[in-house]
C-alpha cells in the first residue's frame, strides 16, 4: 500500500527546489592537427608526380620536395633537366649550418652542367600577382600581406607582386653575389628559424615534404658559414629522380590541405588562436612560418 507522508512534510518538501542539473564539460577546442586530420578527402590536393622530387642520400635517409613552378618556372626546369641527367648522383650535402641551412650540390664546383643549365637568365624572386587566398590575421613583419596560396604555398605580397617565405624546411637556390641568380644545380633548405630576410633576394622553388629531419640532424659544418671544414665528410648523394620518372608502383604520393577550403580556415583560426587547457595566454595571432601547410602521403 502507498505510504503517506505526514501533511506538513509533503509541503516542505513540495517546496524545494529541483537539484541543478550537471551541465555535460564542454569539449575542448580541436588542435591544428585534429582539425586537418578531420578535414575530408574534398579539402586536400594531390601534388603531381612531376613536382616531386627525391633525393636519396648515402645513410639511406629520403629528403623528398616539392617543387613550385608557379613561382619559379625556370629554375624547377631546369631541376628537371638535372634530376633526370642524373647530375647530382655523387654529389653532396656538403653545408650545414645551425639554425640556418642545409646546402647541397658539387662542393668541388667542376662538374660539368647538363645543356640548358646555367647561371644566367632572369631572377625569380617575386611574381605578378599570387596574391592569398587565406591571409593572416596580424601584419607580417616583411610585407604588406601574408598568407597563403590557393595552390599551398606560403607567400608575403605588397599588394601588387608576390613572393614565397624563407620559412623552415622551404628550398632555395645557392647563388654568388649578384646579379648571379644561381644555376639551380646548388640547393639549400631552411633548417632553423625563418631567415626571412632572405625573401625576394634568393630564389625559392619548393619546400621539403618528407625528410627535414634528415638534414637538420646532419653534423653542423665547423667551416666558415657551416660549410665542412677539415676532418668533416660530406653526406654523399646517391641518387636524385623525379616522381614522374620511377614506375608507378614505386612513387611516393602525397597531398596538402587546400587553403581555399574551409577546413584550412579552421586550421588556421586554430593555429593563431591555441586556447585553453594548455594554453592560459592565446596570442591570438600567429607569423606566415608557424603555419605549416598540412602535407601528408596518399595511402
Amino acid at each position: 500500500m502507498p505510504i503517506l507522508l505526514p501533511l506538513a512534510l509533503a509541503f516542505a518538501l513540495a517546496g524545494q527546489p529541483a537539484a541543478p542539473q550537471k551541465k555535460p564539460a564542454a569539449k575542448p577546442p580541436l588542435s591544428p592537427t585534429e582539425v586537418a586530420n578531420k578535414a575530408p578527402a574534398s579539402a586536400w590536393r594531390t601534388i603531381a608526380d612531376d613536382d616531386i622530387l627525391i633525393f636519396t642520400l648515402a645513410n639511406g635517409r629520403k629528403v623528398i620536395l616539392q617543387l613550385a613552378p608557379g613561382f619559379a618556372p625556370r629554375h624547377v626546369e631546369r631541376m628537371r633537366i638535372l634530376a633526370n641527367r642524373r647530375w647530382w648522383d655523387d654529389t653532396s650535402v656538403y653545408r650545414v649550418q645551425d639554425n640556418y641551412v642545409a646546402q647541397w650540390g658539387d662542393v668541388t664546383e667542376k662538374k660539368k652542367l647538363p645543356d640548358g643549365v646555367a647561371d644566367s637568365g632572369p631572377a625569380e624572386y617575386s611574381r605578378a600577382g599570387g596574391l592569398p587566398v587565406v591571409r593572416m590575421t596580424r601584419p607580417d613583419s616583411f610585407a604588406a600581406i601574408a598568407g597563403f596560396t590557393a595552390d599551398g604555398w606560403p607567400v608575403a605580397s605588397d599588394g601588387k607582386r608576390s613572393w614565397l617565405t624563407h620559412c623552415y624546411a622551404m628550398v632555395g637556390v645557392g647563388r654568388d653575389l649578384a646579379p648571379s641568380i644561381g644555376s639551380s644545380a646548388e640547393l639549400y633548405a631552411v633548417i632553423g628559424h625563418a631567415p626571412r630576410a632572405l625573401d625576394r633576394n634568393i630564389a625559392l622553388v619548393g619546400r621539403v615534404i618528407d625528410g627535414i629531419d634528415a638534414l637538420s640532424s646532419l653534423e653542423r659544418g665547423t667551416g666558415k658559414l657551416g660549410f665542412y671544414g677539415d676532418g668533416q665528410k660530406p653526406t654523399p648523394i646517391v641518387s636524385a629522380r623525379l616522381a614522374s620518372a620511377l614506375p608507378a608502383g614505386e612513387r611516393p604520393r602525397f597531398e596538402y590541405l587546400s587553403p581555399a577550403s574551409p577546413d584550412f580556415a579552421r586550421y588556421l583560426h586554430a593555429r593563431e588562436n591555441r586556447e585553453p587547457p594548455f594554453f592560459t595566454v592565446p596570442a591570438g595571432g600567429a607569423d606566415v612560418c608557424s603555419v605549416p601547410v598540412p602535407v601528408r602521403r596518399k595511402s
